[in-house]
């Protein structure tokens, strides 16, 4: 799906008339008309605004144009588990499992290791082994390099 497609989805989903989100967005109603036939892409702190209005990440706004993935855990990111800052804005870069509150969940790789292999072990998949493939991979994420 394309910007324009979402937008307009969302909008009607909402119930809102082109007015409606020009008000709450601070732009006109040929901006957002504008928009939706796809002549043009709302700015940066447009795309914010519009987030926090329909509740979904910017990517979505824009078309989920790259899988996210937490960098933290490595789990892909979807709006449903993209983690928010304190004043509620999402926070693209982590899930909601390892940033809560404006902080980070996992101290330490070996906090979130030995989480991972006590839940995610099994018969097939040893902790010997969970745990060597978790520490190799988690080290490659953003949130982990050194």
């Amino acid at each position: 799906m394309e910007t324009k497609e979402v937008l307009q989805s969302l909008r009607t989903k909402r119930g809102f008339s082109q007015d409606d989100v020009a008000q709450k967005v601070f732009v006109t109603r040929q901006a957002v008309s504008r928009w939706e036939t796809g002549e043009t892409v709302p700015n940066t702190e447009t795309l914010k605004l519009l987030s926090r209005l329909f509740d979904v990440s910017i990517n979505t706004l824009l078309g989920s144009p790259r899988q996210l993935v937490c960098q933290c855990c490595g789990m892909p990111l979807e709006d449903e588990n993209i983690s928010r800052e304190p004043d509620g804005a999402f926070n693209e870069e982590y899930c909601k499992w390892c940033y809560a509150d404006g902080r980070y969940v996992y101290p330490t790789m070996g906090a979130l290791v030995d989480f991972l292999v006590e839940h995610f072990s099994s018969e097939q998949f040893p902790p010997e082994q969970a745990r060597a493939y978790y520490t190799e991979n988690l080290a490659k994420l953003n949130h982990w390099k050194q």
